[in-house]
């Protein structure tokens, strides 16, 4: 390790700006001896540890030296992409055994060219401007290497139809489709299958992780072990791929792939229309018959005794929920049917008919809810209508699949513990205690010195009326203090809006809003804008980087616990509160604090940044459990007095 991370080793020579990291040697020596012995480790290295190059190096080695692919998964993309751009270009540079690594995403971020070049033939597109994108598209594909839509970069980020042109898995013909060799998924699996080290993120292994040793095959290539960064979003995005979805896109689509066949005898053409037609109308009836959701975004959840309800207009009985999704479910089989007559002479028809019957089956699940271990709930979200699922507790499952076998699994993230302690996240994801070691890897910051914690002592309870006016008010003096230059960083968009509203009108400082542009194009207002303050919710409280005095103060509205009503939150509850555990010490305070720590994280990007922390919420100061939270803290001079605040800004005079 000191010939590589030593003050005189290869990365020092290498790189102009190398500083020796005490922390990040030792989560090395923790990493190179996971793979030695086989063993798990979760691992938690603060901002400034140097985590990425503690992992990568060791994976390297073990991968060349035993032939053992490794992979590596983010939490998320732009992670990945600083992996791949940055930290492995400057790996190949400098160390002495070569290695190739490979960068796999998700289908949906790759052009399909069997669709666009149907898609030639079908109206997909609406007005001029997509008439150009598509146009474009078509250049690009036949010039790109990758096909991924990240290299699009004039292009806007929502384009309307690039759900029809995508490779997504669904709609894949595999072996049979014409442009199955020149597919750029089938050059993006040639080359992972041929690199000792592949990137991923955490949706795209928790893909793979759900089919492996079903009759789907596998979406990632075989590999020796696992490297989870970012790992304490892990329980979530696992969740969602062990659960089962359906929702009105994809119905919508079934019905427009339907009408887009290729059947030549019109007669059997307008037949399968017809019923296609049917489909869609029948779907789009059951969408409305969730009582009272039509124009309200969020999740609800949803029971069995839902679907046996009457669904009334005034005093008219129009049907149930039950009565609407088995029309649905029999028009489904009729359409089914239908296509899969063609299936012999249509690669295409028999594709359709496939997720024609898995879209009926998701169905059966999401309506008759048989089973106990699962949560359901009813989401809107803009015009989506979704039908969702997942199970309550995932570290039955992760235990099984993940972490049962021989194969090293390594868990970092700057935020992973609680109160110093992994039992959180090992309870969480089904870890072996037996089979794990754990390392709190010393942070390079001096937090001490760079950064002071203020609390005010004269706050209102978060849940009061009075308490948004109030923190309005201490944000503006927080504001002229440290002269803007903050992140107001808030647990609701409903919070986030009423403070920017209040806080902007009464500072002279520049001020933006989350949802006002694109999370890039604020982060470019935010850097390129002297004195800026910029107003945000949940995905700028982790991965956004912003160093030096332009960010000098991050204000946190209140604890981020999750909502209690949501349902997925109720279920895990209640599950833990009825097998004797307690919900609110054993999932709310640790998962809050994972989150919170997130937050402060944002402030103190390298050993010169300095600022204030200021978090506005007095149970840290009234209920026992936030002690449990300043003992998860980096180790700050904690204030109650702004005057304290200012003194640190003016050097300590």
């Amino acid at each position: 390790m000191e010939k590589i991370f030593g003050k005189e080793g290869l990365l020092a020579r290498g790189h102009a700006d190398y500083e020796f990291r005490e922390g990040q040697v030792r989560m090395a020596e923790a990493v190179t001896k996971a793979f030695e012995t086989g063993r798990h480790l979760v691992v938690e290295a603060g901002t400034g540890t140097g985590k990425t190059l503690a992992y990568l190096i060791p994976a390297i080695a073990h991968a060349v030296a035993n032939k053992q692919r490794v992979i590596i998964s983010t939490g998320t993309k732009a992670l990945q992409e600083q992996l791949m751009e940055k930290d492995i270009p400057f790996l190949q540079k400098v160390l002495p055994k070569k290695f190739v690594a490979a960068y796999m995403k998700g289908r949906s971020n790759y052009a399909c060219l069997h669709r666009i070049r149907k898609a030639e033939d079908q109206p997909i597109l609406e007005g001029l401007d997509e008439v150009g994108y598509f146009d474009e598209i078509r250049g690009w594909v036949r010039e790109s290497k990758t096909g991924d839509r990240a290299e699009l970069k004039n292009l806007p980020e929502n384009l309307p139809f690039w759900s029809r042109i995508n490779a997504k898995s669904d709609t894949c013909l595999g072996q049979k489709c014409s442009d199955y060799e020149q597919c750029f998924i089938t050059r993006m699996r040639d080359k992972a299958e041929s690199a000792d080290i592949v990137i991923v993120n955490h949706h795209l292994f928790f893909a793979d992780l759900s089919v492996r040793g079903n009759q789907y095959g596998r979406v990632l290539p075989e590999y020796g072990a696992v490297i989870f960064d970012e790992a304490h979003l892990i329980e979530d995005i696992a969740s969602e791929y062990f659960g089962v979805e359906l929702s009105n896109f994809r119905l919508e689509e079934l019905v427009r792939d339907t009408e887009s066949l290729p059947i030549k005898d019109a007669v059997s053409m307008k037949a399968l229309q017809k019923i296609a037609l049917r489909v869609g109308g029948l779907a789009e009836q059951f969408w409305l018959a969730f009582p009272g959701r039509r124009n309200v975004d969020g999740r609800i959840p949803i029971s069995p005794a839902e679907f046996a309800k009457e669904i009334r207009d005034g005093d008219v009985q129009l049907t149930s929920l039950g009565d609407a999704g088995n029309a649905l479910d029999q028009s489904m089989k009729r359409l089914e049917d239908a296509i899969a007559v063609h299936s012999s002479e249509l690669t295409e028809a028999e594709s359709l008919a496939k997720r024609v019957r898995q879209a009926r089956n998701d169905l059966d699940f999401l309506t008759t809810q048989r089973d106990s271990n699962f949560v359901f709930w009813h989401e809107r979200r803009g015009k989506g209508s979704y039908l969702k699922s997942s199970p309550i507790d995932v570290s039955g499952i992760l235990g099984a699949r993940l972490f049962s076998n021989e194969n090293p699994a390594i868990l970092a993230s700057a935020t992973i513990s609680s109160k110093g302690s992994f039992d959180f996240i090992i309870d969480r994801l089904g870890i072996d205690r037996d089979l794990t070691d754990t390392l709190l890897a010393p942070s390079a910051f001096d937090y001490r010195s760079q950064s002071v914690l203020y609390i005010p002592g004269n706050m209102p309870d978060p849940r009061s009326s009075e308490f948004t006016q109030i923190a309005a008010g201490e944000i503006v003096k927080l504001l002229e203090i440290t002269e803007g230059r903050a992140f107001v960083l808030c647990t609701s968009n409903l919070g986030m809006k009423a403070l920017y509203e209040l806080v902007s009108s009464r500072t002279g400082y520049p001020c933006m809003v989350q949802g006002s542009t694109s999370k890039a194009g604020l982060l470019e207002w935010f850097r390129g804008t002297p004195n800026a303050v910029l107003f945000a919710t949940s995905s700028f409280w982790q991965g956004v980087d912003v160093r030096g005095e332009q960010l000098s103060c991050v204000i946190i509205d209140k604890l981020p616990f999750a909502v209690p009503s949501d349902p997925v939150v109720a279920a895990r509850s209640r599950f833990l509160d009825e097998n004797g555990g307690n919900s609110f010490f054993d999932y709310s305070v640790p998962q809050a604090i994972i989150t919170l720590k997130q937050g402060i994280g944002r402030l103190i990007r390298s050993k010169t940044d300095t600022g204030v922390v200021a978090i506005l919420d007095s149970r840290l100061r009234t209920k026992g459990y936030g002690r449990d939270f300043l003992k998860s803290f980096p180790e700050m001079e904690v204030v109650d007095d702004l005057r304290d605040v200012a003194r640190f800004f003016r050097g300590g005079d």
